[in-house]
């Protein structure tokens, strides 16, 4: 398994595409703006009311809709944090470490919101959940610091261990080594990729994330309310921080300035693999074209997501969920039952739903109707290889045994707005008309053509004439490649009187073949 790292830099935002084996995985997007509300960012705000129903507060963020605190999300030691703020805001605390800062009593867990919370008090809180639709921010003031190997926790004395690292033996050895460096006043989590790692590397981590704790303390005297003072590291080293392993073959960056600070970070956590940042430079082929990125976006984001074997998703988002249906497309082997055949398919359905999760970062409840199978055999198989698929997803999730009427219901944390790409195009042949993105209509093609050529020896293909000069222009050209792979020549034909996205195939006698 290959994974590589390609960072487009455009005059208003920054892209991000991941890829494994060559597929897109993660899309994500960077833009210049400084009102921009990222999961991880700290904020000093204010409380504007707590709401004794909802057992919450609402507060000023300094977005449009105030941010939603809930009681539960207050943290155990809010007591000791908000006289913390206090102090250092009233410039009576200059030592920020906490090893000499007296705690508080812990609050009740079971409490109300208005016994602890009073509308117009400082807080320091931090974004767990970007704004989503007409929602704003969903908050927290149980901070935490993300580093490499470690996670920082202010007003704590906890340590834990990350649940991916299966072998007792190692959490023992890594729980002991943190003791023995955890900072008094802070507790610590111990992320999956520090399994194996030695203490100075853990030090080292934990170290720059008390230097950005002291440094966002510094800036709390003088801060407005409301305002950030500690903002999550840049997208691309925020990517490599929790995905980076050594699976990772190349990361590509097309802009000189931020090439240097990505190979800069990734000096810092795995020196051995920075010679894997390449500045790409070609004037030929943007970034994004060169890892045939571009196209995959454009055949992964509509209703309609094509298979192999013909097969195809259609994904459905109402505001209460997701809804997916797989569909064999009517193309089955027939050397296979259809017990077998529903099988085969299911499981590229799984492993293709298990990308478009990461890729759309779809979230909350996804329902997915796969194709019916009587063995129950089957349907464990089918279970286990969708939990495998989704095992790198970061994201939390949670995925239930299939029903009796076959559904698999999916929930997946929401943190930030889905990834939303319009795939559709001006229709050239209507006015005020949209088409499917012209690609799209290429594999259309390719795909009816691996099912026609099975069973008949000479095909004539009749397309559109700009679609007839993609096909057979160049060198290979598509239709060589199609030559070269199936023995046989399809003749093209362009017609003038097709619509744009029109095709239709016909025998040597000139019947026509169903494409469908």
């Amino acid at each position: 398994m290959n994974k590589e790292l390609i960072i487009r830099s455009g005059s208003d935002a920054v892209d991000f595409a991941l890829l494994k084996d060559g597929k897109l995985i993660e899309l994500h997007s960077e833009r210049e703006d400084k009102n921009q509300f990222n999961v991880g960012d700290i904020f000093i705000a204010k409380i504007r009311k707590p709401v004794a129903g909802l057992n919450a507060a609402f507060v000023n963020v300094g977005f449009e809709k105030d941010a939603f605190l809930h009681y539960h999300d207050l943290g155990p030691n809010l007591a000791s944090m908000l006289k913390f703020i206090k102090l250092v805001s009233a410039g009576k605390v200059k030592d920020y470490s906490l090893k000499n800062f007296p705690f508080e009593p812990e609050i009740d867990k079971d409490g109300a919101i208005g016994d602890v919370l009073s509308a117009n008090q400082s807080i320091l809180v931090q974004v767990v959940k970007e704004p989503i639709s007409t929602k704003g921010p969903r908050i927290s003031s149980e901070l935490s610091l993300a580093g490499r190997y470690v996670v920082l926790v202010p007003f704590s004395d906890r340590i834990s261990i990350s649940q991916k690292i299966e072998s007792k033996e190692e959490k023992d050895r890594l729980k002991r080594l943190v003791q023995s460096i955890r900072p008094k006043g802070f507790g610590v989590i111990v992320r999956t990729v520090a399994e194996g790692k030695k203490v100075a590397e853990l030090d080292r981590d934990l170290q720059n994330l008390l230097d950005k704790w002291t440094g966002m303390c510094k800036r709390l005297p003088s801060a407005h309310h409301p305002s950030k003072v500690l903002g999550e590291v840049n997208k691309a080293s925020s990517i490599l921080r929790d995905v980076f392993n050594d699976t990772f073959t190349g990361i590509y960056v097309d802009d000189e300035d931020l090439y240097y600070q990505t190979k800069d970070y990734l000096q810092e956590i795995a020196p051995q693999k920075a010679n894997i940042v390449k500045h790409y430079q070609s004037k030929e082929l943007p970034l994004f074209e060169k890892y045939n990125i571009e196209r995959q976006i454009k055949t992964s984001f509509g209703k309609t997501v094509s298979m192999s074997k013909g097969a195809y998703l259609i994904i459905e988002h109402t505001e209460a969920l997701h809804v997916i249906d797989v569909n064999s497309g009517n193309r089955s082997n027939k050397a296979l039952s259809q017990e077998d055949t529903a099988l085969e398919v299911n499981l590229i359905a799984a492993a293709e739903i298990a990308r478009q999760l990461r890729l759309r970062d779809m979230g909350g409840i996804i329902v997915v109707d796969f194709i019916d199978m009587g063995n129950p055999d089957n349907r464990k198989k089918l279970y286990d290889f969708l939990r495998e698929e989704m095992s790198d997803d970061k994201a939390k999730h949670k995925i239930l045994p299939p029903s009796k009427f076959g559904l698999i219901q999916i929930t997946r944390q929401r943190v930030r707005p889905e990834v939303n790409i319009k795939t559709k195009e001006a229709d050239p042949n209507k006015v005020n008309g949209e088409i499917e993105a012209p690609i799209l209509v290429i594999d259309r093609i390719t795909a009816d053509l691996e099912r026609i050529m099975r069973t008949h020896k000479k095909i004539v293909l009749n397309a559109h004439p700009f679609v007839a000069a993609y096909l057979t222009k160049g060198f290979p050209s598509i239709r060589t490649k199609w030559f070269l792979e199936h023995k046989k020549w399809v003749k093209i034909i362009p017609r003038d009187a097709y619509t744009y996205l029109e095709y239709h195939f016909f025998d040597s006698k000139g019947d026509a073949i169903a494409s469908e």
